[in-house]
């Protein structure tokens, strides 16, 4: 396709920026920035927020504040304003991160940016600390080869999306006017695959649960009490296992699993090739692979108290534990989910042990307006930007709160989630790593897209 003056000029200007990119990138990576103070010291947040607030100084911004928010985090916001009359677009990423798992298992240590076959790798990169970098190079684009940038800028970046703890969620509803806009741009998500241009437009909701299971006063040796003493771990073990079917499909009393998505396809050998499933290996669940994902609730464990192969002992366990995720599809409500989740587990007892279950969080689904202007702006921006390449509307199983809880305060706004996060990124794993050439490419769809945007609502 042809391309525009605007087009060149701004693509021109972030190919020159990439190298401080990749600087600026990597010292962002470098913060610890988990936001966990039992894993992580908590001077590791304040200082990626203090880099993130100069940033935005830098650019110019003239109102720019650290927010303490109710979870003991901070968020920065900055205000940067446009034309009169302008519209007003808020721009979101985070800066804290999951934790890197096993240092040791990284290729690369994971808070040194590291450049290999073509990839940065280290943990955040592309989730989410890469949106932050996408967000500035898009400003410094439009102020350096456009004359300014066309619309009133809001910038929000969060310290807890990882956590799931809800202190942006809960500042925003004690301050509804600090973030509203006309269109909230929500950096967080990705691209179906590499070079492939995509919103995403359906979010799943999420409830978390913790559940404990306790049969004895105490542990007792397996030789003398195994085969008549209850074991805490068997029995965590089969109130889990009633969480599939026996093709793996997720089953809740009283959930409904029976969605179906009529969006973008995702093939399954796509599929097995992006989750590095072995061969031999069988998926699980019934329906398309794009039902599964986006349209019906999916159950995870995350973890389990139990002693350790390493050390354990000859002996049956009086307490277990573990950490549960449900997914939930537009439509359901988290809190009913988590309600209904709990009562399953309870009600799947073996031998009358006792079953504990306590809610740890929950955030809710989303699903977006894919008609409206900014959705248009945004097509063409990103036909632009990828060289005539179609813009694909796909969803996400992962949640991000914050979304609904914009959604619900601003309904009149338009809400787009793009991202970095491609299925090579590995994001939430080992050896997690950013496509430069997605971070430039998804730079000058961003700044394409406010110079469309501001021209449409001319």
């Amino acid at each position: 396709m042809e391309l525009s003056t605007e087009h060149t000029e701004l693509a021109g200007t972030i190919a020159s920026l990439m190298p401080r990119a990749r600087d600026e990138l990597a010292e962002l990576v470098a913060f610890r920035s988990v936001a966990d103070p039992q894993q992580f010291p908590r001077s590791e947040c304040e200082a990626a927020a203090g880099w993130v607030a100069d940033a935005l100084r830098a650019e110019g911004f003239t109102e720019v504040a650290l927010l303490d928010t109710p979870d003991g985090t901070q968020s920065v916001y900055g205000l940067l304003p446009g034309p009169p009359d302008a519209p007003t677009v808020l721009l979101y990423a985070h800066y804290d991160v999951q934790p890197p798992l096993d240092e040791a298992a990284w290729t690369s240590p994971p808070f040194r940016l590291t450049e290999r076959d073509g990839r940065w790798y280290g943990r955040g990169a592309a989730d989410c600390k890469g949106s932050v970098i996408m967000h500035l190079l898009a400003l410094r684009a439009l102020k350096a080869a456009a004359g300014g940038v066309p619309v009133t800028v809001k910038v929000i970046v969060e310290g807890s999306e990882e956590q799931g703890t809800g202190g942006l969620e809960r500042y925003a509803e004690q301050h509804p006017d600090l973030l509203a806009a006309d269109t909230l741009v929500i950096g967080d998500t990705g691209n179906f695959r590499v070079g492939q241009p995509t919103v995403t437009a359906v979010l799943r909701g999420m409830t978390m649960a913790r559940v404990q299971v306790d049969t004895l006063r105490g542990n007792l040796h397996s030789g003398a009490f195994g085969g008549a003493a209850p074991d805490a771990l068997a029995a965590l073990i089969r109130v889990l296992d009633s969480l599939r079917d026996e093709d793996g499909s997720t089953v809740v009393d009283g959930l409904p699993a029976d969605g179906a998505w009529d969006g973008t396809a995702y093939p399954e050998e796509q599929f097995r090739q992006d989750a590095r499933v072995l061969d031999g290996v069988g998926l699980t669940g019934s329906g398309s692979i794009a039902d599964r994902l986006w349209a019906r609730p999916a159950v995870t464990v995350l973890g389990i108290d139990c002693p350790p192969v390493v050390g354990a002992t000859p002996s049956v366990q009086a307490s277990a534990r573990a950490l549960v995720s449900l997914r939930v599809p537009p439509g359901t409500d988290p809190g009913e989910a988590g309600r209904l989740l709990a009562a399953h587990l309870e009600s799947r007892a073996p031998w009358g042990a006792q079953v504990t279950v306590e809610a740890t969080g929950e955030g809710r689904p989303f699903r977006a307006d894919t008609t409206s202007p900014a959705y248009t702006s945004m097509a063409s921006a990103m036909r632009e930007a990828y060289d005539g390449a179609r813009m694909e509307i796909i969803g996400q199983g992962g949640s991000i709160p914050l979304t609904s809880t914009l959604a619900g305060l601003y309904p009149e706004a338009e809400i787009l989630l793009i991202g970095l996060s491609e299925p090579a990124a590995q994001i939430h794993a080992v050896d997690e790593s950013v496509s430069p050439e997605e971070l430039e490419r998804m730079s000058v769809t961003e700044a394409l897209f406010l110079q469309k945007y501001a021209a449409a609502l001319r």
